[in-house]
């Protein structure tokens, strides 16, 4: 699980296609400090598993399904992803619930300078499925980045974005028409299946699982 808090942007080193699986390689020297094989880490806002780690870089094998469902089938040498390790049980919760699995990906329209001010508009287009998971202050994962909606109307959303974030992600290299990834609020999925009366529990029981044979 993870929080939305960018912990350091890396680069794309390499992508390699090795027997009908991508390899990506991302530059990067805070977080690998702290990895070991096999660990978790979001890029981007994609729950990875790191399979190689050097002082100054990291990298992950992407399955065909992670390839076409993300924001990844844009990136190239030398783009900016960001990067965050999972949140540890006696840390500070310091976005919102995260998991590194997206629903789908967005269109990045504008990132705009309020005017008079230090801040930022991020204007992107959602897709028309995820657009009642998405509410007025509710939380928005973008590009793996907890924020905040300001404004929505239809499937356009607005967010403010501060400039240590501007600074802190790779928000300020994407440009108009780049697809950014998604993940919505994980509750409000929650709340929509038990509005609609579905049991939140395994229809499985024990006795089932036996009969079946396993």
């Amino acid at each position: 699980m993870f929080t939305g808090i960018v912990e350091e942007v890396g680069s794309v080193r390499s992508i390699r296609e090795e027997r009908g699986t991508r390899r990506l390689t991302i530059s990067a020297s805070a977080l690998t400090k702290e990895l070991k094989k096999g660990d978790s880490v979001s890029v981007s806002g994609v729950c990875l598993t790191a399979i190689q780690i050097s002082p100054n870089s990291v990298t992950f094998d992407l399955a065909e399904e992670t390839w076409n469902r993300t924001s990844f089938s844009r990136i190239h040498e030398g783009a900016l992803v960001n990067l965050e390790l999972p949140m540890r049980a006696d840390g500070r919760f310091g976005g919102h619930i995260v998991q590194g699995h997206v629903d789908g990906t967005g269109l990045f329209l504008t990132l705009d300078r309020i005017p008079g001010a230090e801040d930022f508009w991020l204007h992107i287009r959602i897709p028309a499925e995820l657009e009642r998971y998405v509410i007025f202050k509710g939380s928005l994962s973008i590009e793996g980045v907890s924020l905040t909606v300001a404004r929505i109307e239809g499937t356009e959303v607005t967010v403010a974005i501060i400039p240590h974030t501007w600074e802190m992600t790779n928000l300020r290299s994407l440009k108009p028409g780049d697809p950014v990834n998604l993940e919505t609020d994980m509750i409000a999925k929650y709340v929509e299946k038990m509005m609609k009366g579905e049991s939140a529990t395994s229809t499985l029981t024990l006795e089932k699982l036996v009969q079946q044979g396993f």
